[in-house]
């Protein structure tokens, strides 16, 4: 394999295992898609869908002034870096997530309609039924060119029975991807796990799990990686470096964070869900795969739950032992709206870990960032009042040229979310006229 001729679909190769490559100058050409820009080899589009349940302090959230003339809010202001690399979208609604009749579960419909636009069924048996979600539209599209079709990832198992939300079935908020009516995905929790879908391939695929737990998937292309590296130009690589050290750095962490013994709680401490010491981390190597599957092409499309939908977790790491649904029930109160604010903050924190990370790698004549769409919010607004219009929404990267970002857009009341996600399909080239309860692609998103 001759650097001239090196294949974008070129992968590193061992027993059972392949390591997919970020893009290197001896691929060719690599320019972003955008209409003023040549088309001789374009960065792929990504979407993807971060999900963080119980709604939003909406004081604390939502921008004072439109356009690009605005200030951060206080749970915003994690994310002062990255400002112009991403807008807030007030307005949005996600009317299917509302009762029709049906009396409680707001969690579960707030989960259940984010992404799908449709109103689940209310059973807690085996008779689900919602829609097919939007990130799944996209993974239809191109199956058959992607390793991954899409993945689906978090940090709380996804439950397939029992009841989790008057009358719910915990399928419904626990489960943010939907390929069917009545078939969720769900969600990967583990890593390692995640790491090894995406990297074990063929017949050899078992036995090189049981070889890949014992040793770093790194050791098993290492020959590949020499050969490689002795046919490329200085720059290529320096990347190829770059990309095996935040590989191999992915793996430390995991082997570190799978060997670290649990931490106990003091005696009068109330028992949190979870492992709240562990929680940044977990957060953090689930973004790092994400990342990894983008800056790879291993797949294009990712759904991301930061928690299952009316999550009771800790956040003991920030002082907070109550839970985050019961401190969102806060009745207006100051000390429990405080609180909640800062377990929102403690959630954008995470989020500008993730996009300082892709603005971080280079990609042609941009980042990872740039050739990306991310989706962050929630299918509540106010924990309290589990109303489902003015949604706390977040959109992040340039689309790959595609989206001016760094503003506050505010839309009509009652604007469907469902006309961002049929947006986002549009600029990954998937057209239509309608999806779930949409009455059209966003407008000024292009500015």
């Amino acid at each position: 394999m001759s650097a001239q001729s090196l294949s974008r679909r070129a992968v590193l190769r061992g027993l059972g295992v392949s390591l997919a490559l970020p893009w290197l100058e001896a691929m060719g050409p690599f320019t972003a898609w955008a209409e003023d820009k040549p088309k001789t080899s374009a960065a792929p589009n990504r979407m993807a869908f971060v999900y963080v349940p119980n709604g939003k302090n909406m004081a604390d959230w939502t921008p004072t002034k439109e356009g690009a003339d605005f200030e951060l809010p206080a749970i915003l202001e994690p994310l002062k870096d990255v400002k112009g690399e991403f807008s807030i979208l007030t307005g949005l609604t996600a009317d299917k997530a509302r009762s029709y009749g049906d009396g409680g579960g707001d969690h579960a419909r707030a989960l259940a309609a984010f992404l799908t636009g449709a109103h689940p069924r209310k059973t807690d048996g085996t008779d689900i039924r919602l829609g097919i979600s939007a990130d799944q539209v996209a993974a239809a599209r191109m199956a058959g060119d992607m390793r991954l079709a899409s993945l689906e990832i978090g940090c709380d198992k996804s439950s397939m029975a029992g009841d989790c939300d008057s009358g719910y079935s915990c399928v419904y908020s626990s489960n943010m991807s939907w390929k069917s009516a009545t078939q969720p995905n769900p969600k990967e929790v583990n890593p390692k796990l995640v790491y090894e879908r995406m990297f074990t391939t063929g017949n050899d695929g078992q036995r090189a799990l049981e070889g890949a737990r014992r040793k770093s998937l790194l050791d098993l292309v290492g020959q590949d990686v020499k050969d490689l590296s002795g046919k490329l130009g200085s720059v290529d690589k320096r990347k190829l470096e770059e990309y095996v050290s935040s590989v191999r750095d992915i793996e430390v962490r995991m082997d570190r964070a799978a060997k670290l013994p649990p931490v106990k709680p003091p005696e009068d401490y109330p028992k949190p869900t979870g492992i709240p010491e562990s929680y940044e981390e977990h957060l953090r190597l689930m973004s790092d795969m994400m990342v990894l599957a983008f800056q790879t092409d291993v797949t294009r499309v990712c759904t991301y739950m930061f928690a299952n939908e009316g999550s009771n977790r800790a956040y003991s790491m920030i002082n907070i032992k109550e839970g985050h649904h019961e401190l969102s029930h806060h009745g207006r109160s100051p000390e429990k709206m405080a609180k909640i604010r800062d377990i929102n903050k403690f959630h954008t924190t995470q989020l500008a870990y993730l996009l300082k990370k892709l603005k971080s790698i280079k990609e042609g004549d941009g980042t990872l960032l740039d050739h990306c769409m991310i989706a962050y919010g929630s299918g509540n607004s106010d924990g309290d009042r589990h109303n489902h219009d003015d949604l706390p929404v977040l959109l992040a990267g340039g689309g790959c040229g595609t989206i001016k970002q760094g503003r506050h857009l505010k839309y009509a009341k009652n604007t469907p979310i469902n006309n961002l996600w049929q947006s986002m399909l549009g600029r990954m080239k998937i057209d239509l006229d309608k999806f779930g309860d949409s009455t059209g692609q966003l407008a000024n998103l292009a500015g």
